[in-house]
Parts: structure tokens; sequence; C-alpha cells
């Protein structure tokens, strides 16, 4: 964060409510509200990986199309259906991209 916000931090304030959730809600409710606790903590923790880490996943993304010859998703896309793209250097890249997915969307499973 920077001026002219203050303190907290847009990931401290997620990361509050996230903690609240989890200490405080999670342990007293069950049944339907229990399971929508979790979503939301899961959730919430989301947001705070994106936030951390999104900006330098936006920067490796956009190397990591340069490296092929492409300017976005779309191209790229359009490019792998024309098989214009194909071999070590795409797979390579298209296993990082999913890394820095996975490592927002669930981090256990980037393992």
């Amino acid at each position: 964060m920077s001026a002219p916000h203050d303190l907290p931090t847009t990931t401290q304030l997620v990361a509050a409510v996230r903690e609240f959730l989890q200490a405080d809600v999670l342990p007293e409710v069950e049944g339907r509200v229990r399971f929508h606790t979790r979503v939301a903590i899961n959730v919430l923790g989301m947001v705070e990986r994106e936030i951390e880490l999104g900006p330098s996943h936006t920067a490796s993304h956009a190397e990591r199309l340069a490296l092929l010859g492409v300017a976005d998703d779309a191209e790229l896309a359009k490019a792998i259906r024309e098989g214009d793209l194909e071999g070590g250097a795409l797979l390579g890249v298209l296993a990082e991209i999913v890394r820095d997915k996975l490592a927002v969307a669930n981090p256990r499973h980037a393992e």
C-alpha cells in the first residue's frame, strides 16, 4: 500500500477477516453454515495470495508470452489451436502458467 492509504493494508484486512472466520466462527457453526464458512476462508486465502503474488505473476506471464512470440492469452490459444506452437518450450510455459494459477487457487495442489 502507498499513499494516500494508511495501515492496515488490504492484505492485512483480508487476513484479519479470514483469521476471525477460522478461529472464532468455524468452531461455533455446523452444517451448511460451517461449509460456507470454510468456503469463505478459502476464498479469502485466495484473495490474499493474489494480492501478494499478482504483480510478479503478471510480469512473469508477460515474459513467458513474449518468449513464445504472442501478445496475450487469446493469441496463445489461437497459436496452439492452429499448431503454430508445440514442443518443450510451449509445455514448459504452460506448466509455469499452471503453477502460478495453483499458487493462488490452492498451493497444496502445486506440490
